[in-house]
């Protein structure tokens, strides 16, 4: 029979409780008041305690926000020679923190920029002082809540020089954040302490100092809420024994002689239990103390307990005091104190005999259940065993409890199995110190060290020294969101340098801490040196393109001048037969004749020695895979037959032998030929849009033969003709170029015009070590 654990452990449960009442009433009547005495004080301690952390987290914003505009000055994120950026900045922080009054920043110039809550015209006044030209300018104004003007007004006779103030003389010699004494903020009649942190310039020159006003009357209304037994009340006095805080405001404000507000000693304070628990008339004690101090004292026959805490901190050198009336604590106890004690000792010793029989009964299957737990998790027993006679909660517990641990040792033998495994570089890397924790075989393989050589390491010592400075630290990437997806080059062991894609990201655990990340590496080098060829190739075809063009247009205009100029020669020269003949003819023509005709002559010597400078280019001949090049051709016009949804076939034979010819040349006639088909496509609109490039091996030469599903070749079209095209921004110069291109390499280029389905252009080129191979090169 299985019994509820639940009803089982609100009985032991309940003993338990009887036995610590038993505990608690015993204890005090053994240690009489003293000991309930030493309780009261553990909670004044404690009061004191919450009291001096309240008065911290108060005033912490205050020391974050002036550092950070210091540090922001500092670093020039806020100009603090920009009066009005920094009158903005100063104006946001004082927004979003209650309880600052003022915001300032002093320079080392004399400037000052005040901004600070106002009761009218406008929420908040600015004051600025400031020398434009030289000239001393002081300003205030009132401004919005969306920092618009208000009101604004010049006040020549103000004297006021920031440098001269305790708190820029303070935080100017100590070079670090300080907190000024509590005093009565003038403007506002209100308790505040001011906080100062300086602006440098290097590691010791000042620039100026930030300042913060905070009303500490907040730290009052905290000291009223608490609840200190009936009458117990907390104060806070300054090391110079003003009390700067308590539950009753109206009580730390005194007017001097010359009317001007302050605080209240303690030995002149208006309360009388305080000023007789903390005044030290005789001196002897004195603020602060050094340690915490417990005190007794009477006032009309009322005993009461006081506790004085050390400082809060060197900056906040404020001392907390709390007192109370003992019969707060312990009136009542004493008096139930007698009656408690005889029946919690006959409960507590039935209850405890039958409590100490029933724990161990309860303890029994559970201690069964969490043996068994934690060999199943340890791999030492089979979670298919009969399970132990238990409760039935723990019974679905432990089902439930084994069915995870299963299931969280298989997703872990499945990863680590899939870990080292991997045919991609993978490791585990630590967050905070950025070396490798776990790596696989693959890794070890791309970068040449050992598992072992690796886990001394961390991840950037593999990066390339000019690749760092791409890097954020692990430790800096703190977004849920992180994740590292980069190109990077590291240095194998053996010195080469290897281009790896890298994809990283942060595993945290169910806190949201993070534990290491996950980071995946594929080398990429070869598709790096493909890219690379690729672009070159680019460019040298431009170069090659614009060159031909010049080349081809260069011939076929010397071609075509110069039978006009020899037509213009011969008659000049008859002309001036025909005067010598004539012999009474003007003298003026025979000299324009034979201008006419040294100038002809003169043209034609030019144009002869232009095509003899065309001749002269040379071509580069080399040994390449046609199949590698019709890729890299391919890959430039991939975006032109996208944009045109052309697809582009290559049924190249595998065993087709390397070619001998210049590399960039045929390129360009591939590009070209590519191009035109696939320009071909787009205008005629073909319902199939397909370019199939074909090649053969044919004596000692490779033919090589392009086909476009396009609307073909008009018969009327005179091919590879200058200046002959069917385009309507054409210059006819492709085709020519291109068979001048193959002629030079020794082959042919034609149309084959019993091709049907559209265009099939054919060339030939030469094979390495075939018959073709030994033709000599020509000059395009």
């Amino acid at each position: 029979m299985r019994f509820s654990l639940a009803a089982l452990l609100a009985i032991g449960l309940a003993g338990l409780q009887l036995l610590a009442v038993l505990a608690v009433v015993f204890s005090s009547y053994v240690t009489s008041e003293r000991v309930l005495l030493e309780h009261a004080r553990s909670l004044l301690s404690d009061v004191g305690t919450n009291t001096a952390e309240h008065s911290k987290g108060f005033l912490d914003p205050a020391r974050g926000a002036a550092e950070l505009a210091a540090r922001l000055a500092q670093h020039k994120v806020v100009a603090s020679d920009d009066p009005h950026q920094l009158e903005l900045f100063l104006f946001q922080q004082l927004q979003i923190t209650p309880q600052f009054s003022g915001l300032y920043f002093g320079g080392e110039d004399g400037s000052f920029v005040y901004v600070m809550r106002s009761d009218g015209p406008g929420p908040y006044r600015s004051k600025l002082i400031t020398f434009p030209d030289g000239q001393r300018r002081v300003e205030f104004v009132w401004r919005n809540e969306d920092f618009s003007r208000v009101r604004d007004e010049l006040d020549p006779t103000d004297t006021f020089d920031p440098r001269s103030r305790p708190w820029y003389e303070r935080a100017k010699k100590s070079l670090t954040t300080i907190w000024t004494d509590p005093y009565i903020f003038f403007s506002s009649q209100q308790p505040g302490i001011t906080l100062a942190a300086p602006v440098l310039e290097g590691s010791s020159n000042i620039k100026g100092v930030v300042g913060v006003d905070i009303e500490i009357s907040n730290i009052s209304e905290f000291l009223a809420r608490l609840k200190i037994g009936k009458t117990g009340k907390a104060l806070i006095i300054n090391r110079n024994g003003d009390v700067i805080a308590h539950p009753e405001q109206s009580l730390i404000k005194i007017r001097d002689n010359q009317g001007t507000l302050r605080f209240v000693s303690i030995d002149e304070f208006g309360d009388p239990i305080a000023r007789a628990a903390f005044s030290d008339p005789d001196k002897s004690v004195g603020f602060p103390v050094k340690e915490e101090l417990f005190s007794e004292f009477t006032i009309g026959h009322r005993d009461y307990i006081a506790d004085v805490l050390p400082v809060i901190s060197e900056q906040l050198p404020w001392t907390i005091a709390v007192y109370a009336e003992q019969g707060d604590f312990i009136g009542e106890i004493k008096r139930n104190r007698a009656k408690n004690v005889w029946i919690a000792v006959m409960v507590a010793t039935i209850t405890g005999v039958a409590g100490l029989i029933l724990a161990n009964y309860i303890y029994q299957p559970v201690r069964a259940f969490a043996v068994r737990s934690a060999l199943i998790s340890q791999g030492e027993a089979d979670p298919s065993e009969p399970l132990p006679r238990t409760y039935k909660e723990l019974s679905q517990a432990n089902e439930s409890l084994v069915q995870q641990i299963v299931a969280r040792k298989k997703a872990e033998r499945e990863y680590g199995q899939t870990f080292n495994l991997s045919s991609r570089a993978m490791a585990q890397i630590s967050s905070r110190t950025g070396r490798f924790i776990r790596v696989n075989a693959k890794l070890c393989q791309v970068t040449g060290y050992s598992s072992e050589e690796l886990l001394s390491m961390r991840y950037t010592d593999l990066i390339a020294p000019q690749d760092k400075g791409k890097l954020t630290p692990l430790s800096e990437l703190s977004d849920d969101t992180f994740a590292i997806n980069n190109d990077m080059r590291i240095l194998r062991k053996d010195g080469a340098l290897i281009n790896l894609s890298v994809n990283a990201i942060l595993i945290r655990d169910q806190a949201g801490n993070p534990l290491h990340a996950v980071v995946t590496m594929d080398d990429i080098t070869m598709v790096k040196a493909r890219e690379q060829e690729i672009v070159r190739l680019n460019r040298d075809l431009s170069h090659l393109a614009r060159g031909n063009t010049m080349g081809e247009m260069a011939a076929g205009l010397a071609h075509e001048l110069n039978q006009p100029l020899a037509s213009i020669a011969q008659n000049a020269d008859t002309g001036l037969l025909v005067v010598g003949n004539a012999g009474n003819s003007a003298p003026e023509l025979r000299e324009i004749l034979e201008e006419i005709e040294q100038q002809s002559l003169r043209a034609g010597e030019i144009i002869r020695a232009l095509r003899g400078f065309i001749s002269k280019d040379e071509i580069h001949i080399s040994e390449f895979d046609l199949a590698e090049l019709l890729e890299q051709s391919r890959l430039l016009v991939h975006a032109e037959a996208i944009e045109a949804n052309v697809r582009i076939r290559s049924e190249l034979p595998g065993d087709l032998p390397m070619v001998r010819a210049n590399r960039i040349q045929i390129a360009q006639v591939l590009v070209n030929l590519l191009r035109n088909a696939i320009e071909a496509i787009a205008e005629e609109n073909s319902p199939v849009r397909e370019i199939t490039i074909r090649g053969a091996a044919r004596n000692g030469m490779i033919e090589v033969r392009i086909e476009d599903t396009g609307p073909g070749i008009s018969p009327e079209i005179n091919l590879f003709t200058k200046f002959e095209t069917t385009k309507k921004t054409g210059m006819g110069l492709g085709l020519s170029i291109c068979r001048s291109m193959i002629d030079a390499n020794g082959g042919k280029m034609w149309l084959d015009e019993t091709y049907t389905r559209g265009a099939r252009f054919c060339f030939t080129v030469p094979a390495a070590g075939g018959d073709g191979s030994k033709i000599a090169p020509k000059a395009v």
